[in-house]
């Protein structure tokens, strides 16, 4: 079954055209179902994250960042007697210029493991929703609370806003984000008022490709 689901996913490829040994396609489509509406896809991300951090194998410089993913025609399965496309007013795929897509925002560790992650509609922002990421930080331990305090958080110029600064710094978490050019001519034309620029690690921003 897990094989199944891994093909599906790594070739893109319609439910109908699930090669025939992993058994009939719509058994495979309902038990994924199944496993996510039952939280069991969550309790095995947890419980793999649990056991890489008991293990000391998580690097906790930390990239966040996040990726459109556009439904097309057989998103949801194929032929009309299949599983029906979810309406376009269903989160987190949503309706627009862009049609349906659904925008995974994504924390990884320095070694690409993913550590936390929420979809949100097509047209969410970067920014808004890393509050929402950070949250969702939570590596169980074997004793105590989960670890939920990563020691660098990396991330791109959309993430360069005062909050998401203030918010990291107030956590003792080091801040990788560059400032984009606009949020520069900014401050300085407001001169000695625009206060100093926030500083970045350009040699620790090249391990950003992790995420």
């Amino acid at each position: 079954m897990i094989d199944a689901i891994a093909f599906k996913f790594q070739t893109g490829t319609q439910w109908v055209h699930l090669p025939e040994k992993y058994g009939n396609w719509r058994g495979v489509y309902n038990r994924l179902r199944m496993w996510a509406v039952d939280g069991t896809w969550e309790r095995v991300f947890t419980a793999l994250m649990a056991q890489a951090g008991a293990d000391k194998e998580l690097d906790w410089v930390v990239s966040v960042d996040s990726t459109i993913v556009r439904a097309h025609q057989h998103a949801a399965g194929a032929r009309k007697r299949g599983p029906q496309r979810p309406s376009r007013t269903t989160t987190p795929s949503a309706g627009g210029a862009g049609g349906l897509t659904t925008k995974i925002h994504l924390a990884a560790d320095g070694r690409c493991r993913p550590l936390a992650f929420v979809l949100t509609g097509g047209q969410a922002g970067d920014a808004p929703t890393f509050m929402d990421v950070m949250a969702g930080l939570l590596v169980p331990r074997r004793r105590g609370r989960p670890r939920t305090r990563p020691d660098v958080v990396m991330a791109d110029k959309a993430y360069s806003s005062r909050a998401i600064r203030d918010h990291l710094s107030n956590r003792g978490i080091r801040a990788v984000i560059p400032v984009p050019a606009d949020q520069r001519g900014h401050r300085l034309r407001r001169g000695s008022r625009g206060g100093r620029p926030p500083a970045f690690d350009r040699e620790t921003y090249k391990q950003r490709n992790t995420v």
